[in-house]
Parts: structure tokens; sequence; C-alpha cells
């Protein structure tokens, strides 16, 4: 009876064994899986990127000769924004240059000429073009991107990788080019400090992170 036992306890191991092999190699067969893209283009074209003002932006409006009109105002989550003598003005989407001369339009009303200058000094932008990093990185977030913006950039900003991230299997969705997903190899750029493996982000870029198994 003890030997019956003792079969049915070593028997039970086995299976254990093989239960556990067969979700290690799922777990190798899925990360194996989710690395199976092209590697991400070195080079992005962005020379001809102009900045688009989201929800959250800050923007300083300057109204030559007229101090008492020029200040810094917030655009509304709703993408407005507010001024004196010039209620609810859309801002989302528009570049600084094309918001200034919105105002210039809308500010003809009650003085002459008028000439407009808008800086931005809170960036944000529109979530269409911002950079979303999830998964294994110390601190997830969204980044506003910028010209010439590369992962490196990138992976400073979210202050590198966690101990558990599967670096080198990392991948980054393009919305910009209908969604695809390429790889990029995390792990090499910054733990080993291969430059060769920075490559440059473009808006909208979703950087995925797995998480290591092993």
């Amino acid at each position: 009876m003890l030997s019956n036992w003792a079969n049915h306890r070593v028997g039970r191991a086995s299976d254990l064994r093989q239960v556990m092999c067969v979700i290690a190699g799922l777990a190798m067969f899925v990360a194996g899986c989710a690395t199976q893209f092209p590697p991400a283009p070195r080079e992005a074209v962005t020379s001809d990127y102009e900045y688009i003002i989201g929800p959250l932006d800050s923007v300083n409006i300057i109204v030559w000769r007229n101090p008492e009109l020029s200040m810094t105002v917030p655009v509304r989550p709703d993408g407005k924004v507010t001024t004196p003598l010039v209620d609810d003005l859309p801002a989302l989407g528009k570049s600084p240059t094309a918001l200034a001369r919105d105002i210039e339009k809308a500010l003809a009303k009650y003085i002459r000429d008028p000439v407009v200058t808008v800086v931005v000094t809170n960036f944000n932008g529109p979530s269409s073009e911002q950079i979303r990093v999830i998964g294994e990185a110390t601190k997830p977030q969204i980044l506003a991107f910028r010209k010439n913006m590369t992962l490196l950039d990138v992976m400073i900003a979210v202050g590198g990788l966690t101990d558990f991230a599967a670096g080198n299997k990392a991948s980054i969705y393009r919305v910009a080019d209908g969604g695809k997903s390429y790889s990029v190899r995390v792990q090499d750029l910054v733990k080993r400090g291969d430059i060769t493996a920075n490559v440059d982000m473009r808006p909208g870029d979703i950087l995925i992170i797995p998480q290591s198994w092993f």
C-alpha cells in the first residue's frame, strides 16, 4: 500500500513537471511571437514636423502694443482658449502660427490691425501625436513628441528598464505607418550602450516593453 502511495506521488510530480514544461513552452512561444516584427527603421522623416497644440498646453499670447490683452492661458480639455475679448476660440490641432492668425481675426473687431504672437510654454500635444510607453519601463508614461526624438530620449525620460524587462523583445507600434509594429533592442541600447540600437521615434508611437519570463 505504501508502495502504491509512493508511485502515486511520483506520478503526480511527473504530471506537474509536464504541465510546468508546457506552460514554460507556451510562455516562450508567446514571447517569441511578440518579437516577430521587422526592425524599426533607423531614421524617421520628421524634418517637416510642426508642433500642434493639444489639450492642457499653456500658450503665451502676445498682442503687440496691447499688454492688457497679452497673457498666458491654458488650453482647456475641450481644446479651446479664452482671452480678453475672445471667448472659446478653438486651439486644438492648430499650430501656434495658425492660432495667432485666428486671434488676430477675432481681435480685429475691437482693435485696429492687431499683431499677435503665440508661444507654447507647456507642451503636451494632441493625443494622436504623443509617445506612449507601456510595460516594463521604470516609469511608464505619456510623453510629448518633439522633433528629432529618439528611442534613447524616450528611455531616459521613463527612467530605463525594470529588472523584469525583456528589453530586446520590445516593439514599437507605429500609428503613422498604419499600425505596423517594429522590433527594437532596448536592452542593448540602455544596458550595453549599443548606439546602433537607437532609432528615431515618430508622432503617435507606442513603445511596448514586455516582461521577461526567466
